[in-house]
């Protein structure tokens, strides 16, 4: 089973297909290819970012004539991708404004969607008591009689 962090719009609209669903884990795809990943999930200074740094790397490693271990060197921004790609997802959804629901582990990405449909519903019927305004007098702690030396009071010792 895969979890999936569900992501909810600014503004909390009523739309079916607002909610975002960000598979966490590995990508495989993010390791493959990193630019055209990024640019598939409208990441693009982070794109371009992959892009440059990969470029940067393999022109490094042939000007110092590594060879092979040049194209190695633009394989960790690959690696970086695969691992934390999904992680880079959630936290551009969250600089636009949206904010994390929970997770939901799932075997598909539908299975997902009902899980959560479900789960949203119970909460909606779920009914919250209003917080109190005013605090509670018998949750008070009462007062200590006598005097305190030191950091502690023990009542009834001096």
């Amino acid at each position: 089973m895969a979890t999936y962090v569900v992501m909810e719009p600014p503004g909390r609209s009523e739309k079916a297909d607002a909610t975002a669903f960000v598979r966490d884990g590995f990508t495989w795809l993010g390791l493959l290819v990193p630019p055209l990943w990024f640019a598939w999930h409208r990441l693009w200074i982070e794109a371009a970012l992959a892009f440059v740094v990969m470029s940067l790397l393999s022109m490094l490693g042939q000007k110092l004539g590594l060879g092979l271990a040049g194209s190695l060197l633009s394989l960790l921004v690959s690696l970086y991708v695969g691992l934390e790609g999904q992680g880079l997802r959630i936290a551009a959804l969250r600089r636009r404004g949206w904010h994390e629901w929970g997770a939901v582990e799932a075997g598909w990405l539908d299975d997902a969607d009902t899980r959560y449909a479900l789960e949203a519903e119970a909460l909606a019927d779920e009914v919250v008591p209003a917080p109190r305004m005013v605090p509670d007098a018998a949750l008070a702690r009462p007062a200590q009689p006598g005097i305190a030396l030191g950091l502690t009071h023990i009542p009834g010792r001096n």
